[in-house]
């Protein structure tokens, strides 16, 4: 598995990768990503013929997916099931080592059979994306990509706008609080004062109608 991670490590996230595997067998691989990373991974399995002794197209053919953060106990962050020819997308939460593993597996479990698998990944802005073999590939993907790109800058703006509010709302109740707090100073020393003046009248009264 580790070999064809450095395999990746060592090529462009342009280049297409392709290895075989059996049936229900799992092949994976590691990258390294940044945080807060657009990653888009497409892929292709095809099912070993012996009729036509080469790989062709399954309908009973099923692919999946799951990339876990290796620094983080195995955190599973893509967990897919998908058709034979497929993509998948997500954003990388913290920087670290991640493991993608792709297993191909037969809606008929009973049936085992070779497969040839073509992946390709592409990593943040991903000018060069996915599948050099088809450029309306690279087309489709590319503008994805940045839709997913512009979507990201509008929620970094949105919490920066939630950030502001929630500093004047904080400077608000700050405000309010030491008021509060002021003002209720103010009312303890009223009320000693009041409580002082009362006793030294009293006992002022007291003394003059000779009681004490």
């Amino acid at each position: 598995m580790k070999v064809l991670g450095s395999l990746l490590l060592l090529a462009s996230v342009a280049n297409c990768l392709h290895f075989y595997v059996e049936t229900d067998e799992s092949k994976c691989f590691f990258e390294d990503l940044p945080k807060d990373t657009i990653v888009v991974g497409k892929y292709e399995a095809y099912e070993f013929d012996s009729s036509k002794n080469d790989y062709v197209n399954s309908n009973h053919l099923q692919v999946e997916i799951t990339v876990d953060e290796t620094f983080d106990n195995n955190h599973r962050v893509v967990s897919q099931k998908n058709s034979p020819i497929g993509q998948f997308t997500f954003t990388s939460l913290d920087s670290g080592e991640h493991k993608f593993c792709i297993t191909p597996k037969h809606t008929d479990w009973s049936k085992r059979s070779k497969h040839r698998i073509f992946f390709d990944l592409a990593v943040g802005d991903a000018k060069p994306l996915v599948d050099s073999r088809r450029d309306e590939d690279v087309s489709f993907l590319t503008m994805k990509t940045n839709e997913l790109l512009r979507r990201l800058e509008d929620i970094r703006r949105e919490q920066q706008l939630f950030r502001v509010k929630e500093a004047g709302f904080r400077d608000a109740s700050e405000s309010v609080n030491y008021n509060s707090v002021k003002w209720t100073f103010v009312q303890v020393i009223v009320l000693i004062a009041i409580g002082v003046w009362q006793m030294t009248y009293l006992k002022s009264y007291f003394v003059k109608q000779k009681v004490v």
